[in-house]
């Protein structure tokens, strides 16, 4: 099969236009807030393009043009004050207005502005679908779907039934296995990896049954596997409720990502191309996207609210030429009490975009290797 065919086989065109609509509305709305923030404190924003490369499409508004790029990868605002001026000699000179004139706390809210709104999207996003869907609810576990001819339909388990309690025992909150901690509703997994009799409370249609079973995690030296699909069940929230579970949800989400980008710049460093499945380059978020469209538009929602995390978190990150390297940068400065120089600004961020872009052909790369 060609390299063509097996994309095409992970890949759906409503898959690839949503990851687009999605990337771009990300994108724009990143960079609408460093343009708003810019704009607030006087400085002048030369030009705003959604999508990067070739530019197919210009109009000048308000004193910035405003584009359309070929490549729809991302985005960019050209701000006054953040690059070399011609001087009347012709060469190049040290800006000394627009963003190079703001104070510390002034350049960190325009760098900052960006990361921000795609956490403000994200958690309102999530407060929507918890609002709406329900909230999650660690200590029940719905099961999702039952695999045909599985264990499971067998002992007559079906699609949403909700497991309450398991071996006679209430599902708590949270639990540590293997000493992590973990949602109560992983205790499903950590059951069936213990061989005996177990025994599941299941909720349908109002009644309550029982459903016992014998278990053996392993025979034949192959591992066994009771065939559901299941997660957290959910219960009906309010509005507050909602927003708070987003923050909640939101914090909980940090330690995970910080991991995750942690094992990308590890697998980088070490030109490791094995799959990680917590850092997806753009064809596996195309394939996530296709996989979604085809579930429900809240299945599209919940990936527009990771992308939106994962947004903030990685500009975040104090690599120089991200947003979170400018701001350490400034940051540096205002402790020296004088700024950079800025040929010392720019050599220090040419350096860490440079990296940032080799870290991204290396996820194109892994993302494609798997094909092969």
């Amino acid at each position: 099969m060609s390299l063509f065919q097996s994309l095409a086989a992970v890949l759906t065109p409503a898959g690839l236009l949503w990851t687009v609509v999605i990337i771009g509305i990300a994108t724009f709305l990143h960079e609408l807030a460093h343009y708003a923030l810019a704009r607030t404190q006087g400085v002048a924003v030369k030009s705003f393009s959604v999508g990067m490369g070739p530019v197919v499409f210009r109009r000048p508004w308000r004193g910035t043009e405003w584009r359309l790029s070929l490549l729809p990868i991302g985005g960019y605002v050209e701000i006054d004050g953040m690059a070399l001026e011609p001087g009347d000699d012709g060469t190049p000179h040290q800006p000394v207005r627009g963003f190079a004139a703001l104070p510390a706390w002034g350049k960190i809210a325009v760098l900052l502005a960006g990361p921000l709104m795609n956490l403000v999207v994200a958690i309102g996003l999530m407060t929507l679908s918890f609002s709406t869907q329900g909230v999650p609810a660690p200590d029940r576990v719905r099961i999702e779907s039952v695999v045909a001819n599985s264990a499971a339909q067998r002992l007559g388990l079906r699609g949403g039934d909700v497991i309450t309690a398991i071996d006679g025992r209430d599902i708590p909150e949270s639990l540590v296995v293997q000493g992590r901690t973990v949602a109560g509703w992983e205790a499903v997994r950590d059951t069936l990896t213990r061989a005996g009799r177990h025994r599941f409370t299941v909720e349908r249609a109002g009644a309550t049954r029982q459903v016992a079973f014998d278990w053996q995690p392993t025979l034949n030296g192959q591992r066994q596997l009771l065939g559901i699909r299941y997660g957290p069940d959910v219960r009906p929230a309010t509005l507050p409720v909602a927003f708070a579970t987003s923050w909640q949800v939101t914090a909980e989400a940090v330690p995970q990502v910080l991991r995750s980008f942690a094992g990308l710049f590890q697998r980088f460093l070490t030109l490791d191309l094995s799959r990680d499945e917590n850092v997806s380059g753009p064809i596996g978020t195309a394939e996530i996207v296709s996989r979604a469209a085809a579930l429900s538009p809240w299945a599209l929602v919940q990936v527009a609210i990771l992308l939106n995390l994962s947004l903030a978190f990685f500009n975040l990150i104090p690599i120089p030429g991200l947003d979170g390297g400018r701001i350490l940068l400034v940051l540096i400065g205002a402790l020296r009490g004088r700024p950079l120089s800025f040929s010392q600004e720019q050599a220090i961020n040419l350096a860490g975009f440079a990296f940032v872009m080799l870290l991204m052909v290396f996820v194109v790369v892994r993302d494609v290797s798997r094909f092969f």
